[in-house]
């Protein structure tokens, strides 16, 4: 069985899928505070509760985290609860600190106690900061510059150190920008409101609400950020492949999950609008903070030892956000 904080959110639902597709039984943990509890309902509903058991429980209540650890024995943990809006946590810096940073040193602990050894944690591309060099290898220098690229940092050193000190195996995986929904459509990003560029333009183009230009200007060619936008379902892939190299005794390492290259706001719009066939009006907003100007990540490590490849482009992930905006909306609701 594997255990899955965080399995009611857009990724860790994506994950959860995809474990229950490959035979996996798997145990999620949410508290539901940012996850969605039909998405819980959908999966059981189509794999069966038998494969999927439900906890909701909070990280941050480690006497919660030891009465589930007291009814399954995981094998593995994928660890994906966390706070992880850039723009909130220039607002309020305590909240990550709290949720993210705590909540998975208790985590941790109730793992030790429990003898639990094997884990994927979802970090980000936010634990570097301002480029220095692109494509961004592994060996960049790290340097956030929100606190939710901090809190991250914080529990991959935690993580470390129980590593070293305990004997804990992991994976940590640092994300670019994630986007997409599973290509048959039963889940998708529900987030409200939502940071994420495709799933924001998707929705204008569908008319579901007004797209706009949040992004300050930047010292790029067209003036709008560029990032690397990788498939959700690619991405989920990369952790169904660390779990099996770690149960192959594999070494604790650190990935990065992208493409290998960056598109710029304005030329993912346009790849939204021509997919689409949809000339939606782009309306300013509040420009965020936090912000930088150029990311995309060196992915040859995660390609050469977890023998993983980034297979969808941004077009896959329009025609899935597509799908699942018709179906769902207004999303799924907390």
């Amino acid at each position: 069985m594997i255990l899955v904080t965080g399995g009611a959110g857009y990724i860790g639902s994506h994950a959860v899928k995809l474990l229950l597709e490959k035979g996996e039984k798997v145990a999620v943990l949410d508290n539901l505070s940012r996850g969605y509890g039909q998405a819980i309902e959908t999966l059981q509903k189509k794999y069966g509760k038998d494969n999927m058991l439900f906890f909701k429980a909070d990280l941050k209540n480690k006497q919660e985290l030891l009465e589930v650890f007291g009814k399954i024995k995981p094998e593995g943990v994928m660890h994906f609860a966390a706070f992880c809006l850039p723009n909130e946590s220039m607002e309020k810096p305590e909240i990550y600190f709290e949720n993210n940073v705590f909540g998975s040193l208790n985590l941790l602990e109730v793992m030790k106690e429990n003898g639990i050894k094997n884990l994927v944690f979802s970090s980000t591309c936010a634990v570097y900061g301002e480029s220095k060099y692109l494509p961004m290898d592994e060996k960049h220098p790290l340097s956030p510059i929100n606190p939710y690229g901090e809190s991250k940092l914080i529990v991959e050193r935690m993580i470390g150190w129980f590593g070293k000190i305990y004997g804990l195996k992991s994976v940590v995986f640092r994300y670019f920008n994630v986007s997409g929904a599973s290509a048959d459509g039963v889940i998708g990003d529900s987030k409200k409101p939502s940071q994420l560029l495709v799933q924001n333009a998707v929705k204008g183009a569908l008319g579901i609400e007004p797209f706009k230009l949040t992004c300050p200007k930047v010292e790029t060619a067209d003036g709008t950020p560029i990032r690397d936008y990788i498939n959700v379902e690619d991405l989920v892939e990369a952790h169904a492949a660390a779990l099996d190299y770690l149960k192959s005794d594999g070494e604790s390492e650190v990935f990065n999950l992208g493409t290998g290259r960056g598109n710029s706001v304005l030329e993912v719009v346009e790849v939204v609008k021509k997919t689409t066939g949809k000339n939606f009006p782009i309306e300013p907003g509040e420009a965020r903070k936090g912000e930088y100007a150029e990311v995309y990540a060196d992915i040859s490590k995660a390609k050469k030892i977890l023998k993983w490849e980034p297979r969808k482009t941004i077009e896959d992930s329009v025609k899935a956000l597509v799908k699942w905006y018709t179906n769902h909306p207004q999303g799924w609701e907390y």
